[in-house]
């Protein structure tokens, strides 16, 4: 996907160490903060009876999921919009929240279904899986020499066919299957390996805010598909 170039601003790979590491420690200082606020929504969405409404919701149909991926969808272009204003921190912070309530939207009936059918290891396992992993990337993305920007075709293109095959299975109601979560673990991969060195190369020092709404989607991805793996309902 497109990252926004920073012309007027020297990026923070090129500063001092000092400023790098205080750079990152903001980043994934928000990152988590954004990953608490995605819990507490969470546990809010379960114990008001929203989760278990939207899996209602939901089981009417085709419909009903194309228009809460379509909103999805929405809210994530104009929170990263948002996140990007970078004369405005308010509105990066607003872009932030907007982004995690989404994703809270959308995981809820998913989260239910699976306590329901698989129990709450099967989340938990997803959950250290995807924390084991995004570490892992996240080194890699940030000591690797080598020029991811490579995988940003591959980012862009896999993302749209993805979606197209999802828009598809919705409408046709045929299932995925579980090479698709697989296909789309390696996407997730790929797009965190890609802005971990391109927040690193192309941000300023102020522009944590936006980076941590980028890596976050991207971590909302692979935990949705490894759970999806995990679970019985793939």
């Amino acid at each position: 996907m497109a990252q926004p170039a920073y012309t007027t601003d020297v990026p923070v790979a090129h500063q001092t160490a000092a400023v790098r590491a205080q750079f990152l420690t903001k980043v994934y200082a928000h990152l988590a903060v954004a990953i608490g606020a995605l819990l507490a929504l969470e546990t809010a969405l379960f114990v008001g009876g929203g989760a278990e409404a939207l899996v209602r919701l939901l089981s009417r149909g085709g419909p009903s999921w194309l228009l809460l991926l379509g909103g999805f969808m929405i809210v994530n272009w104009i929170a990263t919009k948002a996140a990007h204003n970078l004369a405005n921190p308010g509105a990066q912070y607003l872009g932030l929240l907007a982004i995690v309530a989404a994703e809270a939207i959308i995981l809820a009936p998913f989260l239910w279904i699976v306590f329901e059918t698989d129990g709450a290891g099967t989340v938990a396992g997803a959950a250290v899986l995807t924390a084991v992993g995004f570490a892992a990337l996240t080194g890699v993305g940030l000591l690797t020499r080598k020029d991811l920007s490579v995988l940003r075709p591959l980012v862009m293109w896999g993302g749209i066919v993805a979606l197209l095959a999802v828009v598809g299975a919705v409408v046709l109601g045929t299932n995925l299957g579980t090479w698709f979560s697989v296909a789309m673990i390696g996407l997730a991969g790929a797009s965190i390996l890609y802005q971990t060195q391109t927040i690193m190369k192309q941000y300023p020092q102020w522009a944590y805010v936006g980076a941590a709404v980028q890596l976050f989607g991207s971590l909302m991805l692979l935990f949705w598909y490894v759970l999806r793996l995990l679970s019985s309902r793939r």
